[in-house]
């Protein structure tokens, strides 16, 4: 563990889970310090998966003036393990992630409070996705998708949400059990929601909005839905009432794609929108081989 915490007033826990992010946690950092929100009211928890680059001298040296309150934790168990470590020892009544390769407006954690202030049966609260125009094609792509799939604000019944610019009352979180520790690749933030909606809260899309940096190469992106894919057979094994694995057969998810397209170019304007479909078909087949091969195992 690293700096201990003075006690304090503290509304807002930020979990920072990272692991080999020192290409980007610098920004993500920096995003965190710079809130018009009073830094004096938050706590920033980093949790380090055991990197094996700069990342947490990185972060101890843009923290190393600043006034929020800061705490460190190390584990080698997976994300399950990383977000309930945040969800153990939060202080805040909320706890917002962000995740290594994020970067926030100054507005974005006001808001999301002001919105779960405002909302109080609300369990969690998704920012909506902002496009990085000047991303290579790939990271382009995959972020419109998001920007797409999180465009409308309100209330969701089946979406999943993710952590990512999520903002979660710590009393749902806590009444719905926290993270699965023994998950150890994808799915412990659908398993978490979930529960959540099982208690009777809601999940909503908010007006803040994010910045996300995507996969840059088609390699990297066709890695990244593998492992995911691969990961789905311990979240499907825990309830396979959570997902429809029908909507994410590549069959299925190239008629979905192609009816987002006008939607993708209207909010955009960008032509890369009507490459969607295949880019949607080629991340969809690296799960399903993903899925398939954790399936033979």
């Amino acid at each position: 563990m690293g700096d201990s915490l003075m006690e304090a007033n503290v509304e807002v826990t930020v979990g920072l889970c990272v692991k080999n992010s020192e290409a980007t946690v610098e920004r993500a950092v920096n995003s965190i310090i710079a809130q018009d929100y009073p830094l004096e009211l938050m706590e920033l928890l980093v949790v380090d998966g055991f990197s094996r680059d700069k990342t947490v001298p990185i972060i101890k040296e843009r923290l190393l003036n600043g006034n929020i309150k800061k705490k460190f934790f190390y584990e080698n168990q997976g994300l399950g393990k990383a977000r309930q470590t945040v969800i153990e020892n939060a202080l805040g009544r909320y706890v917002v992630w962000v995740d290594g390769d994020m970067e926030l407006p100054s507005d974005f954690i006001r808001k999301q409070v002001e919105f779960m202030d405002a909302n109080p049966a609300v369990g969690i609260g998704k920012g909506k996705y902002g496009l990085i125009r000047k991303d290579k094609l790939v990271a382009t792509l995959e972020n419109m998708e998001f920007l797409i799939n999180f465009q409308d604000e309100g209330e969701t019944y089946s979406k999943s949400l993710g952590t990512s610019g999520c903002i979660y009352r710590l009393e749902a979180i806590r009444q719905a059990g926290g993270f699965d520790e023994n998950m150890k690749g994808v799915g412990e933030d659908m398993d978490a929601e979930y529960r959540v909606r099982q208690h009777g809260w809601k999940l909503f899309v908010t007006n803040a909005v994010f910045y996300e940096k995507r996969r840059e190469t088609w390699r990297s992106l066709w890695n990244e839905y593998f492992w995911h894919g691969y990961g789905w057979q311990s979240l499907l094994n825990k309830n396979r009432d959570m997902v429809n694995i029908v909507k994410l057969l590549p069959p299925v998810a190239v008629f979905v794609e192609f009816t987002r397209v006008p939607k993708a170019y209207k909010v955009t304007y960008q032509k890369a929108a009507f490459l969607l479909p295949f880019h949607y078909v080629f991340k969809r087949i690296a799960w399903f081989l993903g899925f398939l091969k954790s399936r033979r195992q």
